[in-house]
């Protein structure tokens, strides 16, 4: 067996021969003229030439192999009291037939589709159907506010729209149906067709002119056929924190994409084919994406798809049952998940109820993990437990202990070294290497390896600018941290303005921008305070106009609503506070950082460029009325 080093040394030295030899796994209808191109620097492109189609590697190959009758998928809902099996060959007759139902409404290669749906089967059917026509699927976490997937629409400019006609949270129920109309509605692109999955929890009100029932349009379709597309051409698009009204839309290729994510199942999370494995996430999100849907089924693995939470669908007991019930060997889910959990059953007495003899891994990923959560996991599951760090961006790990290869000492607080095919480095200001142990950006050296984003959707300056074009020849992350002695990474912060609340990157300059529409706002701040659950919440700053007259908890009230209404639940904003003034530099920028290590009780030093050192005091009194800076 190969040590981490031999093989990571092998995929920087000779990065073309390596990932050669990892497309053998993969089946191409045409072999690739070069394994990269690099004509078009800085927009390099992986297996440059080459055919294939995504969903054929996930589901045909192995139904033609003589596979069929695994387990492909097992829907686990313990919200809807449902469990149900695909295995590969009904999950490949199921995908077939609404490619043939997406055909029919004129859906075609490199027609672009929105998917706006909750964790269902039918989510993963409606992302291998696109793939399958050669399309390009562009999913939205469901229940996303309306305004948003307007922006979505307007820039994907999709040809349909795939949803269904709710989901389910614990004692509640979300109609998607009417946020769908509303962003129709707002979005200058309108689908043509809305494909609607009517569920027994909520009826959809359907318009006769553009909405089609899912039941109806299988009911009429035909099969289709897996159309070859290069492995250049984009699968999906995925949209992530941005300014508001600026979506980014990361952009994944067919080609790369398959090659790198069937090499991470073995590598990486040490499973073999027929193993099955668990990524507790959501279709919305990247892990949904890669770990979800279609790195685990290119590896012929089985994949749950569960529809819960991880306390409360019924208790803290849920990821030990699905673990016992199915015989889970790997899960990947968020610290957050994991932290709830603790809150719930801090002394771990519902894992001793489950049978997890099968179980071998956990992989954590999403947000940094705090090494008091790592130790609860490893000392009430007695398996190792990974922390991974990647991003949208990169669509599978840049740092990861990887297990198919060498299992290398945990760091708590480190994610390990970087996976191969990632040349990592930390950089000062200056784009020079630091010492070891040194704090810098992090960044990734290009080319970035198959797999990652090859360009933003219509956007190519923009993907320059935001990423290549801080450190030239370099990807920046926009993560600051170090590397150690033992070429181990820590990362200790993001270097913008995005957040991470349980998982999930949200930009506070979108929240900003929400709150500024306020009539009585004059000026205000959104910034992250850590959270014990979530990792990070955001708080918002209101500095009101001169003469208002209302109470500063109904203005309070309002802007929460407004960021729920238009960035959406997911954004977790609850907390806001009136204050006379915000703390800035004598060139007007507000010190957003200070304001955070106030709310943290973090000792921090007065910015020397700050023009008026008073307000601190100001802010740190304001802040204790809503519970921070206690200390």
């Amino acid at each position: 067996m190969s040590s981490y080093a031999d093989v990571y040394k092998r995929s920087i030295q000779d990065p073309e021969g390596f990932w050669a030899e990892a497309a053998q796994a993969v089946h191409w209808y045409k072999p690739w003229d070069s394994v990269l191109d690099s004509s078009t620097e800085p927009f390099y492109r992986w297996f440059a030439g080459a055919e294939l189609n995504t969903c054929y590697n996930a589901l045909d190959v192995h139904v033609e192999a003589g596979f069929g009758e695994q387990a492909a998928l097992i829907y686990d809902s313990p919200v809807t009291d449902t469990i149900r099996t695909y295995s590969y060959a009904e999950l490949r007759d199921e995908v077939a037939r609404f490619a043939g139902g997406l055909a029919g409404l004129g859906v075609g290669k490199g027609d672009r589709v929105v998917i706006y749906m909750p964790m269902i089967p039918e989510a993963a059917i409606a992302m291998l159907a696109v793939a399958r026509l050669g399309g390009v699927h562009s999913v939205v976490f469901g229940g996303f506010a309306a305004a948003e997937l307007a922006v979505r629409f307007d820039d994907a400019q999709p040809k349909a729209v795939v949803s269904a006609s709710c989901g389910i949270e614990p004692g509640r129920v979300v109609e998607y149906k009417p946020l769908l109309d509303e962003a129709i509605e707002l979005a200058t692109s309108k689908p043509q067709h809305v494909v609607m999955l009517q569920r027994p929890q909520a009826e959809a009100s359907m318009l006769s002119e553009r909405d089609v029932d899912w039941q109806a349009l299988v009911a009429d379709a035909k099969p289709h056929d897996c159309v070859p597309v290069a492995a250049t051409d984009p699968l999906y698009i995925l949209y992530t924190s941005g300014t508001t009204g600026q979506p980014k839309g990361v952009v994944r290729d067919n080609g790369g994409h398959a090659v790198a994510l069937k090499w991470t199942m073995k590598n990486i999370y040490g499973v073999e084919p027929g193993d099955v494995y668990w990524a507790a996430s959501d279709v919305g999100w990247v892990v949904g994406h890669s770990y979800i849907v279609y790195a685990p089924l290119f590896h012929r693995n089985t994949t749950v798809m569960f529809e819960g939470k991880p306390v409360g669908t019924p208790d803290a007991g849920t990821f030990w049952r699905i673990i016992e019930q199915h015989k889970v060997k790997v899960l990947f889910t968020a610290p957050t998940a994991f932290r709830a959990i603790k809150k719930e059953d801090p002394d771990g007495e519902l894992i001793g109820k489950y049978d997890l003899s099968h179980f071998r891994l956990l992989f954590l990923a999403g947000e940094r993990c705090d090494p008091d959560t790592l130790h609860w996991a490893e000392q009430q599951l007695k398996v190792p437990v990974i922390d991974h760090w990647w991003q949208t961006e990169t669509g599978w790990s840049i740092c990861a202990n990887c297990m198919g290869i060498e299992a290398l000492p945990v760091k708590p607080g480190s994610p390990a070294r970087p996976v191969p095919g990632v040349d990592l480095q930390c950089l000062d200001e200056s784009g020079k290497p630091v010492t070891a142990g040194d704090i810098g950006a992090l960044v990734i050296k290009l080319p970035l390896p198959p797999g990652t984003f090859p360009n933003l959707w219509n956007a190519p300056e923009r993907y320059v600018e935001k990423y290549l074009s801080e450190f030239p020849g370099f990807y920046s992350t926009a993560d600051a941290g170090y590397i150690d002695d033992d070429g181990y990474t820590f990362v200790m912060s993001r270097t913008d303005d995005i957040i991470n609340v349980a998982g999930h990157r949200l930009s506070t300059g979108a929240m900003e921008e929400v709150l500024a529409e306020h009539g009585d706002v004059a000026e205000c701040a959104v910034f992250g305070v850590a959270d014990q659950l979530k990792g990070q919440l955001p708080i918002g700053l209101l500095v009101l106009k001169a003469g208002v007259t209302r109470a500063d908890e109904e203005i309070v009230s309002d802007v929460v609503k407004m960021v729920r209404d238009k960035i959406g639940p997911v954004a977790a904003f609850k907390t806001a506070v009136v204050v006379k003034r915000l703390p800035k530099t004598r060139s007007g920028k507000i010190l957003r950082g200070t304001m955070q290590k106030i709310a943290d009780n973090q000792t921090y030093k007065i910015p020397a460029t700050i023009d008026d050192p008073v307000i601190l005091t100001e802010i740190e009194a304001s802040l204790r009325t809503i519970g921070y800076a206690s200390a």
